[in-house]
């Protein structure tokens, strides 16, 4: 039994994005980025997403903090349905809500110096006196390892790894509850990135935070994380306790990542499982289980029906397997 409350709660969420066709520039499809996902994030609880390239995860995150608008379901976040918001209210409740994005190089503002990256989100959200803007500056750079020399440079003046704890800082200082980590260390090197990672899961317990952990590198959601939802073509297939879906992943789709994962012993020898087919287009979904086209034990039903979820060992997984 989890010993925090809920803070976050995914019910249903669905995106779809519009495909532009013909001289008028109408609708023609839908591009299916997330179907039909739930789950829950408790109080100082990391709850990863993980999965191959385009399979939703990215979205799945913007569209809980909306913004990316749903196309439906709902987002509660602390009691609140933050789909009834308006964008006024939306935008007083982000300072409880933020987003490291990926790449450091990019979400970085190139004509602002690091002081005024980091002071402009709390004369956004918290109009604060000016001492108290600099005292709350002061904290959250020596925090994230920055010092008071480097708060008048530019981004373009810091390395990677320099550049990401500036992007975590700029997330961080409005004190918010509830944080999406878009594959916060994916761009960094290897060395780099365990810094980063300590340092996310430091400023986890100082500062009691939520996380909704977004990453494909299963060694680095093993580590930060407390459950995992694994996702493929917009859907959730399988979500458990880190270390029970690690040692007993239920789902073939969730054994066949897990399987690629390289061995630190090169004695420990296991059976790579590899997947035939391309993932298909999320504009042209299949019918039936969206993984079937490329499941080695598919049965006939799997490209008949979608499978509902089963509560196993801990595990919530959609497979016919266990039917």
């Amino acid at each position: 039994m989890d010993a925090h409350p809920v803070l976050v709660d995914v019910s249903h969420l669905t995106t779809y994005f519009p495909i532009m066709g013909g001289i008028i520039r109408k609708p023609v499809g839908q591009v299916h980025a997330v179907e039909d996902i739930s789950f829950q994030i408790h109080e100082q609880e990391t709850f990863s997403l993980v999965g191959e390239s385009g399979c939703g995860k990215s979205t799945t995150g913007r569209s809980i903090l909306r913004i990316i608008e749903p196309t439906s379901g709902t987002v509660t976040f602390d009691g609140v349905n933050l789909s009834s918001l308006s964008n006024e209210e939306m935008r007083k409740m982000r300072k409880n809500m933020q987003l490291i994005f990926q790449n450091p190089y990019a979400s970085l503002n190139p004509r602002m110096t690091v002081r005024r990256l980091l002071e402009e989100p709390l004369n956004v959200h918290l109009h604060l006196s000016p001492a108290e803007t600099e005292k709350e500056v002061t904290w959250i750079s020596q925090a994230v390892g920055l010092n008071a020399e480097q708060l008048d440079r530019y981004p373009h003046q810091f390395s990677g790894g320099q550049r990401q704890r500036i992007a975590i800082a700029r997330a961080l200082i409005t004190k918010p509850r509830f944080v999406v980590a878009d594959e916060p260390v994916s761009a960094l090197d290897v060395s780099i990135q365990s810094q980063i990672l300590n340092l996310l899961m430091d400023l986890q317990k100082e500062l009691k935070l939520s996380y909704l952990f977004i990453s494909h590198d299963l060694n680095v959601v093993r580590r930060i994380s407390s459950k995992i939802g694994v996702m493929y073509l917009g859907h959730i297939v399988e979500t458990g306790d880190t270390e029970a879906v690690y040692t007993h992943p239920l789902h073939p789709y969730t054994r066949a990542l897990l399987s690629a994962i390289p061995k630190e012993d090169p004695s420990d020898v296991k059976e790579r499982i590899r997947l035939v087919g391309d993932v298909p287009s999320p504009a042209n979904p299949p019918s039936g289980c969206p993984f079937h086209n490329r499941c080695p034990e598919c049965m006939k039903v799997c490209s008949e029906t979608m499978p509902e979820a089963h509560s196993l060992d801990g595990h919530i997984v959609s497979c016919h397997l266990y039917d």
